[in-house]
């Protein structure tokens, strides 16, 4: 495909308007592609007309599937619990993440979409990478090997451990860039050092699948390495990249981000924490609106690289707070229905704590109606719907804190 100098495609620079509505036309096809050809959406999406699937306010009443789902619905129905459109046999890879987890990977070019973030941290075609994600089991290679094919990029399938041989292997091919995890890097770099070899040929690299702390960035800067950070999935592929702006993660063009209460499927407003939840344009594995687990929030604004989509502020913790309080699960879920039966109660938290080795449990309420006969009805729909005794306490609207918590344990275990 041919590439200008700064962006991948032209998509990069839509009008946001104008992605918005190419998003929310696609939509309606994926989703009647969906309930036709994939089994699993056919139950879930029952009753339901994609034609009438237009606008995001539309998309937000369909079900969730979530993550924390897909190892039992695998169980029930091998090997992808109806979730995909096409037979295993059709596939050109299928991998097993944790859980064990079995994810599809179609015979479509660059189908992890990594092409578009190697181009923002700068590959160009005809650089070598050295790949140092894992080609054992997981996707996390074959999604490199994806956005290098389709860039004109070389891969050395470098895959991890092996420190001395990646070092001995840098000094002598030169690779260009480095991807993988950004810890593997620093003991690489510090490999190369002790033995005296020189790795000055990295200028670039991407890394993911752990956090990039302030120190390790400041390290490859240092030795001028231009490091990025990016999120992708072993379900969706990429999600966020980082661009030379380095203000937070830009969205990917080929998916639609959702950020919702945890326990819900209902989108918080711009700029609140929630789960990231996502559907993909994906034909051999269309999920939709898919619940990944994890915490992020939209960041205001537009990036200063000239790049048009939405950002997000990057992993900001796990959704999935369910805890155990006096030996009884409490899960996001419930807390939410809790408050859906009052509507007077903008947002709630539910705070755990530890009483004399007794297990607490008060539900913080934002409401600007706050009397004795609310307080009562509240702690009575706590106990139907948690089985568990509550405590309920008012606070000023809006004076919880944004962080996507719905359940709070402040509980020290000692």
């Amino acid at each position: 495909m041919g590439h200008n100098h700064t962006y991948y495609d032209e998509r990069e620079t839509l009008l946001p308007e104008e992605r918005e509505n190419a998003l929310l036309q696609r939509l309606t096809g994926q989703i009647a592609h969906a309930k036709t050809k994939a089994p699993a959406f056919s139950g879930l999406l029952d009753g339901i007309n994609p034609n009438e699937i237009t606008t995001r306010e539309a998309l937000s009443q369909l079900p969730i599937t979530r993550k924390s789902e897909l190892m039992e619905l695998q169980k029930g129905q091998r090997p992808f619990g109806g979730l995909t459109t096409l037979k295993p046999g059709q596939l050109a890879r299928i991998f097993s993440s944790p859980g064990p987890i079995y994810d599809p990977e179609s015979r479509v070019s660059d189908y992890w979409r990594f092409g578009r973030a190697l181009y923002a941290a700068g590959f160009r075609s005809g650089d070598v990478i050295q790949n140092c994600f894992s080609y054992h089991f997981t996707p996390a290679a074959s999604m490199t090997e994806g956005g290098a094919a389709a860039l004109g990029c070389a891969v050395i399938p470098a895959g991890v451990g092996q420190t001395e041989m990646q070092a001995q292997t840098i000094s002598d091919l030169r690779p260009d860039g480095y991807v993988g995890t950004p810890s593997f890097l620093k003991i690489i770099l510090e490999k190369g050092d002790e033995l005296g070899l020189d790795l000055s040929s990295l200028k670039r690299g991407i890394v993911s699948a752990e956090p990039f702390p302030p120190s390790l960035q400041k390290l490859f800067a240092e030795r001028d390495i231009d490091v990025f950070e990016c999120y992708a999935s072993a379900d969706v592929g990429m999600i966020a990249y980082q661009t030379p702006a380095r203000e937070g993660l830009l969205i990917e063009e080929d998916i639609l981000v959702e950020i919702v209460r945890p326990g819900t499927g209902d989108p918080v407003a711009e700029g609140e924490v929630g789960e990231v939840v996502i559907t993909t344009f994906n034909e051999a594995y269309p999920l939709l609106r898919f619940a990944t687990g994890d915490l992020s929030a939209i960041m205001a604004g537009v990036s200063p690289c000239g790049r048009t989509n939405k950002r997000i502020k990057g992993w900001m913790g796990r959704a999935d707070q369910t805890t155990k309080v006096k030996g009884m699960f409490v899960h996001p879920s419930q807390v939410a229905e809790v408050l859906r039966r009052h509507p007077e109660i903008a947002k709630g938290r539910l705070v755990v704590a530890q009483d004399a080795s007794r297990d607490s449990m008060t539900l913080k309420c934002e409401t600007r109606q706050a009397d004795e006969g609310l307080a009562r009805a509240v702690e009575e729909s706590i106990q139907s719907v948690c089985k568990l005794r509550g405590a309920v306490e008012f606070v000023d609207p809006d004076s919880l804190p944004n962080d996507g918590k719905v359940i709070e344990d402040i509980r020290t275990f000692e």
